[in-house]
């Protein structure tokens, strides 16, 4: 009887030992579609074109697959030479992490599968804000944060006195006139809502530097700056130091997404109690000793 199997580049240890382990006999007349051969182990055509990547000349798809079979002759050839090699009692242990390994892929995918289904993914706001409450100090700033708005000129961009006064004013009419002249500016941000990291602010702003920022972004301060490539527009609406806590909206994610990872965990804890009791109910599960 010959021996089929499919097998993939790349993959960790015990994974590759369970490919090359679990193969499927079939008949020597089923074994032409193969293109090459270790003892009994055969690699079927059609996987080395699956390997293959589109828009591939012939000379490239040669190559690729050339490069394919040789890595599936040299790791059968050595799990070959490794059977042989190592003890008994090694293999067993190999055996048995790639039968776990096997059985975690399942049971993992599984869990997924009903938490994914099933499990209420809504977080209200009465919820983050008592997380956010009593574990604010766990929530302390490892660096500054700024809300602000800012926005790049050209060097000889004409109408500057007006948008430096609607910019400064920034009420809604001025909002909307800024944002009617946008393609002009070279670069710009006008939500002064949202926190953002002062490295950011430095990365952007070239004029600003890791040495002078204190001097510029300070709460409730617009700045103009220039120099040979333009005109820069700032204006600081708040700033938070580090060490001080963030407000609710900026750690909001990471708060949802602890809450979520402590309900699904409780959710699985509840429903493998739930499996081992409807088990032992239905008989399907006992203690022998």
């Amino acid at each position: 009887m010959k021996t089929y199997r499919k097998y993939s580049i790349g993959f960790s240890f015990f994974l590759g030992l369970s490919l090359i382990t679990g193969c499927t006999y079939m008949n020597s007349a089923e074994a032409e579609g193969a293109v090459a051969r270790v003892g009994e182990n055969y690699l079927l055509e059609d996987e080395v074109n699956n390997s293959l990547g589109n828009g591939l000349t012939a000379e490239d798809s040669a190559i690729v697959s050339a490069n394919y079979i040789n890595e599936w002759a040299k790791d059968q050839l050595l799990f070959e030479r490794a059977r042989i090699n190592i003890s008994e009692e090694k293999q067993q242990e190999f055996e048995q992490l790639v039968s776990k390994y096997r059985a975690d892929l399942y049971i993992n995918a599984y869990k997924e599968a009903l938490v994914n289904q099933s499990m209420d993914t809504v977080v209200g706001p009465g919820e983050l804000e008592e997380y956010y409450e009593n574990n604010k100090q766990n929530f302390r700033l490892n660096e500054d944060l700024l809300r602000l708005r800012y926005i790049s000129l050209p060097k000889d961009f004409t109408g500057l006195e007006e948008i430096r006064e609607a910019f400064r004013r920034f009420e809604e009419e001025d909002v909307n006139r800024l944002r009617e002249t946008a393609l002009k500016f070279k670069f710009y941000s006008l939500n002064d809502s949202s926190w953002v990291r002062t490295a950011e602010v430095v990365k952007k702003i070239p004029m600003i530097t890791p040495e002078n920022k204190d001097q510029y972004l300070k709460k409730s301060q617009f700045f103009e700056l220039s120099d040979s490539l333009g005109v820069y527009l700032v204006t600081v609406k708040e700033v938070l130091k580090r060490t001080e806590t963030p407000p609710l909206d900026y750690v909001e994610p990471a708060i949802k997404k602890i809450l979520l990872n402590k309900r699904k965990l409780e959710y699985i804890r509840k429903l493998e109690q739930e499996l081992l009791e409807e088990a032992t109910r239905d008989n399907e599960f006992e203690l022998l000793k």
